[in-house]
C-alpha cells in the first residue's frame, strides 16, 4: 500500500478522539499512555506497510496469548521484565543507593500462601529420585552489615522435570512442593532443604515459543531458584540464584542472569546431620544484603496479579 497518512490532520485528530484527550473525565495518565501506544502502533503499521492480514494475525496472537495465560512469560522472553530491572538500577544510581544483592526478574510462577516456618524448612514434600538433595542457606543483612531478624525469605523452584508445583501440567506435585517461606531469627539466618532444580523451557506449542521461533531464539532457562526477601525495615528484594555450571547461565531466554547471582555449589557428606536421608548432598550458601527505604517508602514493591493457594 505504501501510503503515508499517520502525520496528517485526520489521523492525528482521530488519535486524540480515540484516547479522548480533549474530554474532561477519565484517567488522564491512562489517556496519554493509550494515545502514545496507539500513535506508535499506527506509525509502525505505516512504516512497515503491514497488510490487514498481518494486523489481524497479531490480534489473534494476543487472543492466544491470553487464552494460554502466557502474557507474563512473554514479558520475560521479550526482555520487558529485565528492562524494568535496568530502570530500577538506574533509579538507584540516581538516588545514590549502592550495594545490596542484585535484583532480577520475578517470573510468572510465584504462588502466595506458603506456610511460614521459623529458621529452617524442608521444601521437597514430594519424592523426586532424579534430583539430588540440595541445601540452600545464608544470612539476611541490612545496609550496615548487621543480621536482620524477622526477615521473610520466600523461595520457589522447579523439580527435576522442569515443572513448578501449582503449574505442573502432569498434576503430580503436591501443594507448595519446592516452595517455602522462612522467617529469620535474631542471627538473620535461613536454611532450606530441598532438591536440585533443573531449567525449564517455554511450552513448545505455546504462543511465547511461537514468537521466539520467528526470532530464531530458544525459550529455555538455566536451573535457578527464585527469592523474595521482605522485612518491615528495608526494601523488598526480588532475585534469583543460578546453579553454577549450567550451560545456559549466560544464555537465559528471560535475561535473568546477573553478576553476583551464581554462588558456588559444594559437595558435602554430612547430609543426615543436617536433615537429609542420605549423606551426599549439594550445598549453596546464598546471602542477602538489603537496601534502605527511599524516603521511608519501599519503591521495589511491585503490584501485579499473582497466583495464591
Amino acid at each position: 500500500m505504501s501510503v503515508k497518512i499517520h502525520d496528517g490532520k485526520e489521523v492525528q485528530t482521530f488519535l486524540r478522539t480515540i484516547a479522548n484527550l480533549d474530554g474532561g473525565g477519565g484517567n488522564e495518565r491512562v489517556k496519554i499512555v493509550v494515545h502514545r501506544i496507539l500513535s506508535d502502533l499506527f506509525k509502525t503499521i505505516e512504516e512497515f506497510d503491514l497488510a490487514p492480514d498481518e494486523i489481524w494475525a497479531g490480534i489473534n496472537y494476543l487472543n492466544k496469548l491470553g487464552t494460554d495465560n502466557e502474557a507474563a512469560l512473554l514479558a520475560a522472553g521479550l526482555g520487558l521484565e529485565h528492562y524494568i530491572d535496568l530502570r530500577l538500577d538506574a533509579e538507584d544510581k540516581t538516588l545514590g543507593i549502592a550495594g545490596g544483592t542484585p535484583r532480577t526478574i520475578e517470573g510468572p510462577l510465584y504462588v502466595a500462601g506458603a506456610p511460614v516456618i521459623d529458621g529452617k524448612a524442608r521444601l521437597d514434600k514430594d519424592p523426586d529420585p532424579d534430583a539430588s538433595p540440595l541445601r540452600i542457606h545464608g544470612t539476611v543483612r541490612g545496609p550496615d552489615g548487621s543480621p536482620v531478624a524477622g526477615a521473610l525469605v520466600e523461595l520457589w523452584h522447579a523439580n527435576s522435570k522442569g515443572f513448578y508445583s501449582h503449574f505442573d501440567p502432569t498434576g503430580k506435585q503436591g501443594e507448595f512442593n519446592l516452595r517455602g517461606a522462612i522467617k529469620t531469627g535474631a542471627d538473620g539466618k535461613y536454611e532450606a532443604l530441598t532438591r536440585m532444580p533443573v531449567g525449564y523451557g517455554c511450552p513448545p506449542s505455546g504462543p511465547t515459543q511461537a514468537l521466539l521461533n520467528q526470532l530464531d531464539r530458544h525459550g529455555n532457562r538455566p536451573a535457578h531458584v527464585h527469592f523474595f526477601v521482605t522485612t518491615d525495615k528495608y526494601r523488598k528484594l526480588t532475585t534469583q540464584l543460578n546453579i553454577e555450571g549450567d550451560a545456559l547461565i549466560w544464555d537465559d531466554f528471560a535475561f535473568a542472569t546477573r553478576d553476583g547471582l551464581i554462588p558456588h555449589v559444594l559437595d558435602k557428606n554430612d547430609g543426615r546431620f543436617v536433615g537429609f536421608e542420605q549423606n551426599a548432598y549439594k550445598d549453596i550458601e546464598f546471602n542477602f544484603a538489603l537496601t534502605e527505604l527511599v524516603h521511608g517508602k519501599d519503591n521495589q514493591v511491585v503490584e501485579r496479579p499473582r497466583a495464591a493457594a
